[in-house]
C-alpha cells in the first residue's frame, strides 16, 4: 500500500512555501504524482448601483484570476522536479470551497492542507473551512503542523479511540507508518476502563505488526482532560506525526478528532493525519 497521488491545497494570496516543501518531500518519498488545487468564491453583492456593481464584480474576477495564476506558477516551480507528475485544478465557485475540494479528492490518495488557513485573516471567499472539509471528504487528510516543511517520521503516534473513524485513520496511515522509525498506539482512559484500553491498543499494535510495523502499545490513565493527557504523551514521545479518527458534526468549529480537540492537533512541530 502506498500513496500514488497526493493532492495539496493552496491558499490564494498567501504564502504556501511550507506546504509546498512538505508536499515535495512526500512526493519524493512515495515517488508520487501531485495535484495542486485552489478555489475561491466570486464577490456576491445583493444590491448596489448597476454599473458600479458590474465594475466591482469584474475587478474581483480579474484579481482572482491573477491570484490563481500566481499560485499555480509557484506550485509548478516548487514541484516539477520533485513529483512523478504534476497537475493543476482550480475554480471559481458559488458553492462552499470545501465542497469543491472534497469532490476533487476522488483523484488522490491523500489530501495535504494547512489548517491554519481557515483561522487566518484571509478573505473568507479565498479560504477553505478545514473543519467542514474534513467532515465532507472521503480521503485521509494530512493537516500540516505550524512551520512544518518536512514530515518528521522519527516518532509517530496513533491516538486510538475504539471507533470506526479511528480504524479508518490507522488503515489510511499505513504508508506513513511503514516509513516511521517508531510507532506508539495510545489510548487514554479512565482507570476503570484501563483494561479495555490495553486490549484495544494491543490489538491495534498486533495488527500493525502483520503489516510489518513494530508498534508499542500504550494505555494511559486520564483525568478530567483527555486532550491534555494526550498532549503530554505526544510531547513525551516527540511525535512528528499523529494519526487520529475525525468525528463530529460538520460546520461545528471545535469538531472532535478521535476524542481530541482540534487545537491539540494543530501544534507546532507535528502534523496530523485524520480520517472521517
Amino acid at each position: 500500500m502506498s500513496y500514488a497521488t497526493l493532492m495539496v491545497h493552496l491558499d490564494l494570496n498567501a504564502s504556501n512555501e511550507g506546504i509546498l516543501q512538505l508536499a515535495g518531500d512526500l512526493a519524493e518519498r512515495f515517488e508520487a504524482s501531485v495535484i495542486g488545487i485552489a478555489a475561491c468564491q466570486p464577490l456576491q453583492m445583493i444590491y448596489g448601483d448597476g454599473y458600479m456593481l458590474a465594475d466591482i464584480v469584474e475587478q474581483d474576477r480579474v484579481e482572482m484570476e491573477k491570484e490563481m495564476l500566481a499560485v499555480e506558477d509557484r506550485f509548478r516551480a516548487a514541484l516539477h522536479n520533485r513529483a512523478k507528475e504534476i497537475h493543476w485544478r482550480s475554480t471559481m465557485t458559488l458553492a462552499p470551497i470545501a465542497d469543491y475540494i472534497a469532490h476533487q479528492a476522488r483523484a488522490a490518495d491523500l489530501i495535504i492542507i494547512d489548517p491554519k488557513g481557515g483561522d487566518s485573516k484571509l478573505d473568507p471567499s479565498r479560504r477553505v473551512d478545514v473543519s467542514d472539509f474534513v467532515m465532507r471528504v472521503g480521503r485521509p487528510v494530512l493537516l500540516v503542523g505550524t512551520g512544518e516543511t518536512t514530515l518528521n517520521l522519527q516518532n509517530a503516534l496513533v491516538a486510538w479511540k475504539d471507533t470506526r473513524e479511528a480504524q479508518r485513520a490507522v488503515a489510511n496511515a499505513l504508508p506513513l507508518l511503514k516509513k516511521a522509525a517508531h510507532v506508539t498506539v495510545v489510548e487514554v482512559a479512565a482507570e476503570e476502563d484501563l483494561a479495555h484500553a490495553r486490549e484495544h491498543v494491543n490489538d491495534v499494535s498486533e495488527w500493525l505488526k502483520h503489516h510489518g510495523i513494530a508498534a508499542e502499545p500504550f494505555a494511559a490513565v486520564t483525568g478530567e482532560d483527555d486532550a491534555g493527557r494526550l498532549e503530554m504523551i505526544v510531547k513525551e514521545k516527540g511525535a512528528g506525526l499523529v494519526v487520529a479518527g475525525a468525528y463530529g458534526h460538520s460546520r461545528v468549529r471545535e469538531w472532535i478528532l478521535g476524542g481530541v480537540t482540534r487545537d491539540l492537533l494543530m501544534g507546532k512541530g507535528r502534523s496530523t493525519l485524520v480520517s472521517h
